[in-house]
C-alpha cells in the first residue's frame, strides 16, 4: 500500500537524480518541543545560519556553536515559511537547506491530485435496500456521476444484474434528500434486494504521512506514477537543477555539461510524462467504465 509519505520520498528521489544533489543532513541528539529555540544536533559539519529542515517542519537558524554541536534558532525561526512548529524526537533527521522542502512537495502531489479530475476521477459505491413504493433515493454528496448501477439478484450464482432504467439528479431537490445528489430507479427488482450504485468522485487530497493514497483519494494504485510525474515537474519549474549544486565543489564542472536553463528543459521533459500518463489513464478509465446506455423517464 503506497502511502502519503512514500510518494514524498519517490518524489524526491526523482528530483535528487536530474540534480545530481544530495542534501546535507544529520538527526536530533536530543528531542524538542514545538517552542524549543535550541538544537543539539549530531554533527557539526557544514552547518550554518539558515534554513534546516525537521520532517515537515522548516525551522531558521540564527547561530550555531559548532564545538558542542548546537543551534540557536532565531526568534521567528519556528514554524518559518509558513510550516507548523511542531515537537520532534530524538533521531529525527535534520536537512541543511533543502532543495526541495517536504511540505512543498505535499502541497504539489495534492495540487496534482486535484488537477487529475475529471479526466481521472476517484472510484467510490453506495449500496441501498430497494422498496417497490420508493423510486428515488439519496446518493453521497461527493457523487459526480453515476457508473454503474446494478442489483443482487434471488438464488444461488449471486449475479448482480444491470439496472437499465435510471436518472442521476444531482440537483435534487434538499428539501427530500439533504445531499442534493439522488438516483431514480425505473425497473421491477425484487422488494428487499440490495442496489449497488457505483460513481466517479473528485479525488481526495491526502493530509497525514500514513494515509493510503488508494483508500483516501478513491485514485487507483495505475495512477500513482501519474501523480508522481506531475508533483515532480511542478517543483522543478520553480528551481533551475542546473544550478542546485553550487555549494559542491564540482560546481564549475557541472555548469559546463548543466548550463542555466536546464532545469526548464527538466520541467517540460517531466511535463511531457505526465501529460502522456494522463492520456493512458484516462484512455484506461473510458476502457473500464464505458459510457453504459440506460433510460431515463
Amino acid at each position: 500500500m503506497t502511502t502519503f509519505n512514500d510518494m514524498v520520498e519517490e518524489v524526491l528521489i526523482n528530483l535528487e537524480g536530474f540534480t545530481l544533489r544530495q542534501d546535507r543532513t544529520t538527526y536530533l541528539t536530543s528531542g524538542i518541543d514545538s517552542d524549543d529555540l535550541s538544537i543539539s544536533l549530531a554533527s557539526g559539519d557544514n552547518i550554518g545560519k539558515g534554513i534546516i529542515e525537521i520532517d515537515d517542519e522548516l525551522i531558521h537558524i540564527d547561530s550555531v556553536d559548532r564545538s558542542d554541536r548546537s543551534a540557536v534558532i532565531s526568534p521567528f525561526g519556528r514554524g518559518y515559511r509558513g510550516t507548523t512548529a511542531a515537537s520532534h524526537s530524538a533521531n529525527a533527521k535534520v536537512t541543511f537547506s533543502p532543495s526541495f522542502p517536504r511540505l512543498s512537495v505535499k502541497r504539489a502531489i495534492n495540487d496534482t491530485i486535484r488537477a487529475v479530475y475529471p479526466n481521472v476521477y476517484g472510484k467510490a459505491s453506495t449500496t441501498f435496500t430497494f422498496n417497490p413504493s420508493v423510486t428515488t433515493y439519496s446518493l453521497p454528496v461527493e457523487a459526480e456521476t453515476v457508473l454503474a448501477v446494478s442489483w443482487d439478484t434471488i438464488g444461488p450464482s449471486n449475479e448482480w444484474l444491470p439496472i437499465r432504467r435510471w436518472r442521476h439528479d444531482p440537483t435534487a431537490n434538499t428539501g427530500e434528500y439533504a445531499t442534493s445528489n439522488a438516483i431514480s430507479i425505473y425497473e421491477p427488482i425484487v422488494p428487499g434486494r440490495t442496489i449497488n450504485v457505483v460513481y466517479s468522485k473528485t479525488p481526495t487530497p491526502l493530509s497525514n504521512a500514513n494515509d493510503v493514497f488508494t483508500t483516501v483519494t478513491g485514485l487507483e494504485e495505475t495512477s500513482r506514477d501519474l501523480i508522481i510525474y506531475g508533483a515532480a515537474y511542478r517543483m522543478a519549474s520553480f528551481i533551475d537543477p542546473g544550478r542546485l549544486t553550487f555549494t559542491s565543489p564540482e560546481a564549475d564542472q557541472n555548469d559546463q555539461t548543466r548550463p542555466f536553463g536546464s532545469g526548464t528543459n527538466t520541467a517540460r521533459y517531466l511535463l511531457a510524462l505526465y501529460q502522456q500518463r494522463l492520456q493512458e489513464e484516462t484512455n484506461r478509465l473510458i476502457g473500464k467504465y464505458p459510457v453504459r446506455v440506460h433510460y431515463t423517464i
